[in-house]
């Protein structure tokens, strides 16, 4: 106890008090301040795909280093969906949709409001738009029937010799064991979409730039 004495003003928060405010931080959507995975990594032009567990939540995260504007990155990530699709792999967004609406989901029936527009609490698809910040974040709020609950993040950073990192996250929070079965049954499924949607938003930034 000899912390208590060398630092009488400083009062530690309770077990149970800990848990209580974690989980009210995933229900009202504040998780992000326990993402604290660093972006920039050692191995400079190609950044590692990660995997992670931290506040009970299952955390997977691309990233790639492209030779354009964080602006032009985010005017492709925030124009997905609706009509245009998801860039790659759009069979397998149409059948998670199907088998969305057969449990009686939304599916993916909703588009988007505008093709070149978000706002916050947009829907977009069976997503809905958590968070935005212009040229910079995307947060999607999954609204899928899933045991559990899922948020698909972009960000754009800044990066040396004015290229820009840009990262893709996948956050899931299982609701017990099935929550559990279903992140891993379809873990190999949810790499080849997503690892190659964020290959098909490098490469298509790229091209713009090159079209210019």
């Amino acid at each position: 106890d000899s912390a208590k004495y060398l630092f009488p003003r400083i009062k530690p928060m309770g077990y149970g008090d800990a848990v209580k405010l974690a989980l009210s931080n995933i229900k009202t959507g504040q998780v992000e301040t326990a993402w604290t995975d660093a972006l920039i990594t050692s191995q400079g032009g190609s950044p590692p795909a990660t995997l992670t567990s931290q506040e009970g939540m299952m955390i997977k995260k691309w990233q790639r280093i492209v030779n354009t504007s964080p602006q032009a990155i985010y005017r492709i990530f925030t124009g997905m969906g609706g009509q245009r699709g998801w860039l790659h792999a759009n069979s397998a967004w149409q059948l998670r949709g199907i088998a969305d609406r057969l449990v009686g989901g939304v599916g993916l029936r909703r588009g988007r409001r505008h093709p070149d527009e978000l706002r916050v609490g947009d829907a977009l698809d069976f997503w809905r738009v958590e968070r935005l910040k212009p040229n910079r974040l995307l947060r999607l709020r999954s609204e899928m029937r899933a045991p559990g609950q899922l948020w698909l993040q972009f960000e754009v950073h800044p990066y040396r010799y004015e290229k820009t990192l840009l990262a893709q996250t996948l956050f899931y929070a299982p609701k017990g064991l099935w929550g559990l079965l279903y992140w891993y049954l379809f873990y190999p499924l949810h790499f080849v979409v997503f690892s190659g949607l964020i290959m098909k938003l490098a490469k298509k930034a790229k091209e713009i730039r090159n079209n210019k």
